[in-house]
């Protein structure tokens, strides 16, 4: 069964993604310290070039970033986190609009919500799950009637990993999901503009993430689509013992078996290869 099948379209404000085949969501990090592509893509015509390489390589979806939550990373102020992502979103939506690609913005700040839907973006990707204050009113309110991905983590980013325990990974990652789209669900938005994503490696070890992967049916169980987001993560070093830049073909593999489970999107940096992958997979399904 495909993934997402039987699910209504997810609503990005002005886009309708059908849910019939996996999509993937491709990753621009405007940002100077992101634990893969740090620095590469921080100068305004290096991050245009990338986004649109993307859109080129197959991405459904581009996630924008202006602020690095790898482990151990320190906050970005607003000011600077909207001077990075902003100007992008305005470059980028008539092209975007044109190919159907949403935008979607990696934020957890509501002034920069705020900000990047008035810009046009029509995605909210929070780690923080619309934790802070004012976040789920300005999504709620929003009348472009833009999407969410609510994630799970324990913690912040800066001491996300430092003593991580569970008592089950899994039961407390769905239950937290639940309840935050049960949130949003009250607030006014609706189901169909709700995205969940387990966290791989936001406050989780190895071998957490190990299990979720191998457990996701009960995430998907929940009846929103399901994020997946294991691109180059460290857990992926972990199982290969490669460096962050020769992490690919790993990558990959995960993407692939979360899929297996019924993800419904991938997040990547690797959109060529994955999109690839996917045609392979879905193919022989």
């Amino acid at each position: 069964m495909p993934p997402g099948y039987g699910q209504s379209p997810l609503i990005c404000g002005r886009h309708r993604l059908a849910l019939h085949r996996t999509l993937v969501m491709g990753v621009v990090n405007v940002t100077p310290d992101s634990f893969f592509d740090g620095g590469r893509f921080a100068e305004p015509a290096a991050a245009l070039a990338r986004a649109r390489a993307l859109v080129a390589d197959g991405a459904d979806i581009l996630d924008i970033g202006g602020e690095s939550t790898r482990p151990g990373a320190a906050p970005t102020s607003e000011a600077e986190e909207l001077a990075r992502v902003i100007p992008l979103i305005e470059r980028l939506r008539a092209g975007c609009d044109e190919r159907g690609v949403p935008l979607s913005v990696d934020t957890r700040k509501p002034a920069v919500m705020h900000a990047a839907i008035a810009a046009g973006a029509t995605m909210i990707n929070d780690i923080n799950a619309l934790r802070a204050p004012g976040a789920l009113g300005i999504v709620a309110d929003s009348n472009t009637r833009v999407a969410v991905c609510l994630m799970h983590m324990r913690g912040e980013p800066e001491t996300m990993q430092q003593g991580v325990v569970y008592t089950d990974v899994v039961a407390e990652v769905a239950g937290f999901l639940a309840a935050r789209a049960a949130a949003c669900v009250a607030a006014g938005i609706a189901r169909e503009r709700i995205v969940v994503d387990p966290g791989f490696g936001f406050g989780k070890t190895v071998e957490h993430n190990l299990v979720l992967l191998r457990r996701l049916e009960a995430i998907v169980a929940l009846g929103y689509p399901v994020l997946v987001g294991l691109s180059r993560k460290s857990t992926i070093g972990a199982l290969t013992g490669r460096d962050v830049g020769e992490r690919m073909a790993g990558s990959v593999a995960a993407a692939l078996a979360a899929v297996a489970r019924g993800a419904t999107i991938v997040r990547t940096h690797d959109v060529r290869e994955t999109v690839d992958a996917l045609k392979v997979w879905q193919a022989i399904k």
